[in-house]
């Protein structure tokens, strides 16, 4: 009885010794798989989103830069003409001695069609200015390429280390079926001891019964009891 109630309790901290690491394996490989998922997901979708929302902020304000300065040097090359135009026919005028009304109106069109240019100008130097305003937004949008590479770089060593972890968790499930083979080795060792005690028991038991009385001499050696007995071979118990 207290060889079988070793075994119980032997068995039973098997059991719970298995449970244990099945849970906490189940635990660990559980949890680092929903942090992986959750923080890819995150990084992939904010980048996602703010890569989008900048390219197209990008491509709309350069368009539109774009066809203002075309406007401008379209309309700056035709007051360059025109301005060249008339100085030319004001010297013109100015060697030939011509003053006489109209070309003095002449002489008006022309200066006002100079602040006009310069007006011109000016607008155009501010589209300058915005452009390079739109340029240095093309290298903000440049250190955030980088900067999402850097967080896939990052994504790919999370990666690596969740890999690493599924190494572990398949090393833990081979661990785990050894150890469930050496219990299962053990158990059948354990029931075989205690079936060939109980069935030692009950032969020494029956023999006390049926044997004939015996002299004092026989009366006097006493019987080993097989839990003490060195006679029983001991089996051998597989190794954990």
């Amino acid at each position: 009885m207290q060889l079988q109630e070793q075994f119980d309790n032997l068995n039973a901290a098997h059991e719970t010794s298995k449970l244990e690491i099945e849970a906490s394996h189940s635990e660990k490989v559980e949890l680092l798989k929903k942090a992986y998922e959750a923080s890819l997901s995150e990084i992939k979708k904010g980048h996602e989103i703010e890569k989008k929302s900048l390219e197209d902020l990008l491509s709309e304000k350069q368009e539109s830069l774009e066809k203002q300065i075309n406007d401008l040097k379209s309309e700056n090359d035709a007051l360059n003409e025109k301005l060249k135009s008339e100085e030319q026919k004001r010297r013109a005028r100015e060697k030939a001695n011509l003053k006489n009304p109209q070309i003095m109106y002449l002489e008006q069109e022309l200066e006002s069609l100079k602040a006009v240019l310069e007006i011109k100008n000016e607008k155009l130097h501010q589209q300058d200015i915005k452009l390079m305003k739109m340029e240095k937004l093309v290298d903000n949008n440049t250190a955030l390429v980088d900067k999402l590479k850097r967080f896939q770089q990052e994504n790919e060593e999370l990666k690596a280390r969740m890999d690493k972890h599924m190494a572990i968790s398949r090393q833990l499930s081979t661990e785990q079926a050894v150890l469930q083979e050496s219990l299962e080795k053990e158990s059948k060792v354990n029931k075989r001891l205690s079936m060939e005690n109980e069935e030692l028991l009950w032969k020494l038991h029956n023999g006390d019964l049926c044997s004939p009385k015996r002299s004092p001499t026989s009366s006097a050696i006493p019987l080993q009891s097989p839990r003490n007995s060195g006679s029983f071979p001991s089996p051998s118990i597989s190794p954990r």
